[in-house]
């Protein structure tokens, strides 16, 4: 799919792994750390999108969904580079006009401070924030080196 400069592939033999994961092992807060092998497992488990310029990738975003009902959206993140080009936009129309993905009734994500990228797509903060939980291991990373 081509969007402007922007080539958008669902691929995973298309993806710049070695790029997606020195990214996110080296550069983000919430995968810092990660081994190869957990980063290798989250790929195959899930839904990857690659955005491509000039056959080079500068974005990815991955989907936990079991394609039915729900999907987590995670690693999000388009190179600094090529930050303020409406990238990270144009990914997260693609992902959400996908056919396995247009008819899921509850997406959900996490960020700290792109609530301006996901927001024109219809995410909102959470209507009843009391019925979530979760189970946050912040440095298991660290536990498996």
């Amino acid at each position: 799919m081509q969007e402007g400069d922007l080539t958008i592939s669902s691929r995973n033999d298309e993806l710049d792994l070695d790029m997606v994961y020195t990214f996110l092992s080296q550069e983000t807060p919430w995968a810092k750390g990660m081994p190869r092998t957990t980063f290798e497992r989250a790929v195959a488990g899930s839904l990857c999108f690659g955005g491509f310029v000039d056959g080079k990738q500068i974005a990815f975003a991955r989907l936990v969904t079991d394609a039915a009902t729900f999907a987590y959206l995670c690693d999000v993140f388009v190179l600094p580079a090529h930050r303020g080009q409406g990238h990270a936009s144009a990914l997260m129309k693609h992902i959400f006009a996908s056919p396995s993905l247009a008819t899921l009734r509850r997406i959900v994500l996490v960020t700290t401070d792109a609530h301006h990228v996901y927001a024109p797509h219809g995410f909102k903060s959470l209507e009843n924030p009391e019925r979530y939980m979760e189970l946050h291991r912040p440095d298991v990373y660290q536990a498996t080196e």
